[in-house]
């Protein structure tokens, strides 16, 4: 794959695609973590006197988070410390205007990229690279860097289309995921222990089947609707009221497949050995096997018991390699972070090298200051891919611009 070494972009127009997407509370951005990440690939760009054209995208349609890019554009001027123009285009004739007359240096950013129909559909590369977007950008284009890892599981117009038309080349922030989640990925040190919380429960499932079937985890510890299916796989009763739950999320269809792997890999899949309910408010804690398991008929489960998150603290603090997705339960609520933060605290504490991603965990983590992790990840769904080792378009994106442009590297570098 290209990097940003391998080329000289002075006086060059560098189409630059971030991933910006952030939590917004009345229209207002809250959190600057992202334009953080990207920071060092920004300042790259411009510190070498390129024209540098940001693209990035805003939630999705019809959603309330689905805003400009003007404050984008605003956060991440104040953060670099240049002026980044806003355009209240994508690829029209101002956008394409506006491009023509950019001098290095100078940075725009585009409008809301899903403000585009081709954007919010994914198709395969070939397609994409027919798309008006593509096609009305790529003339006033010298170079593509990409540095939205946590989109490279998505095969969208911004993120492939120019792949067989412009360099790509990898950002800084890319090429820093990719060298941590392959080294935690490949590590033949043990224990290497995985953390599955959180709601998106069929992809972890497929992360567990994968890095089990395929020897790269010792042992799989689960937490938050991820243990809820593995719970009811082992043939636990969860109660009335927190099977209605997951009935209406739709996440009862995945207990057959839980009990698969649990059928396969049965010892190396932990799940908790208690749960905290919200009684009238109030956090109270039911060991699986107590009478007081009536409770759960009543009450919604919101994090995972001390007695479990005690076992898993000893697991990890004893791990090699730790990659963790998703947080344990409602961490938004301070008496149900006790599960959340007592793990994620244990995978800091420990000497493992440990790789920590999801948007929900990246909150956790810093809502509660913890340090002492040695990656966490800006991907949520990009990184559950990469662990299922599914292909990531973006990735293989990469690898067909660099077998199609591979001869520029020696043009750049001729004296």
């Amino acid at each position: 794959m290209f990097r940003l070494t391998d080329f000289n972009f002075h006086g060059k127009t560098v189409f630059l695609r971030v991933d910006l997407n952030s939590p917004v509370e009345n229209g207002r951005i809250t959190s600057d973590a992202r334009f953080r990440a990207v920071l060092p690939t920004v300042k790259h760009l411009v510190e070498d006197g390129a024209k540098v054209v940001i693209g990035t995208h805003q939630s999705r349609p019809y959603k309330g988070d689905y805003i400009t890019t003007e404050q984008h554009a605003q956060i991440l001027g104040e953060l670099l410390g240049v002026n980044v123009e806003y355009v209240e285009d994508i690829f029209g004739k101002l956008a394409r205007d506006r491009i023509r007359a950019m001098k290095p240096g100078e940075v725009l950013m585009l409008e809301n990229l899903r403000f585009s129909a081709e954007e919010v559909f994914y198709r395969p590369l070939e397609e994409c690279e027919k798309t008006h977007f593509v096609r009305k950008l790529a003339p006033l284009i010298d170079y593509v860097v990409n540095d939205a890892f946590a989109s490279s599981h998505r095969s969208q117009p911004s993120l492939v289309g120019f792949a067989r038309l412009k360099p790509m080349v990898m950002g800084h922030l890319m090429e820093k995921e990719i060298d941590a989640l392959s080294k935690a990925y490949e590590s033949n040190e043990r224990p290497r222990v995985y953390v599955l919380g959180g709601a998106k429960v069929d992809d972890s499932l497929r992360v567990a089947e994968n890095v089990l079937r395929k020897g790269k985890a010792d042992l799989i510890l689960t937490g938050g609707l991820v243990g809820h299916v593995f719970t009811l796989a082992k043939g636990f009763n969860l109660g009335d009221a927190n099977l209605e739950f997951m009935e209406k999320k739709g996440l009862l269809e995945l207990v057959d497949w839980a009990e698969r792997i649990l059928d396969e890999f049965y010892p190396y899949v932990r799940t908790p050995v208690d749960f905290a309910v919200d009684r009238d408010g109030e956090r109270v804690e039911v060991d699986l096997l107590s009478d007081e398991k009536w409770l759960f008929d009543r009450y919604p489960i919101l994090d995972i018991g001390s007695r479990t998150v005690e076992k898993y603290r000893e697991i990890l603090l004893n791990a090699k390699i730790i990659v963790a997705n998703g947080p344990m339960g409602v961490f938004e609520r301070e008496e149900f972070a006790v599960g959340t933060v007592g793990v994620f605290r244990a995978i800091a504490e420990s000497p493992a090298f440990s790789v920590v991603g999801g948007g929900h965990s990246i909150a956790s983590i810093y809502r509660y200051g913890i340090t002492g992790i040695s990656h966490v990840s800006t991907g949520g769904g990009a990184m559950l891919s990469f662990f299922a080792g599914e292909k990531l378009p973006v990735l293989e994106a990469f690898r067909i611009s660099y077998e199609t442009f591979k001869g520029k590297i020696k043009e750049e570098k001729a004296p």
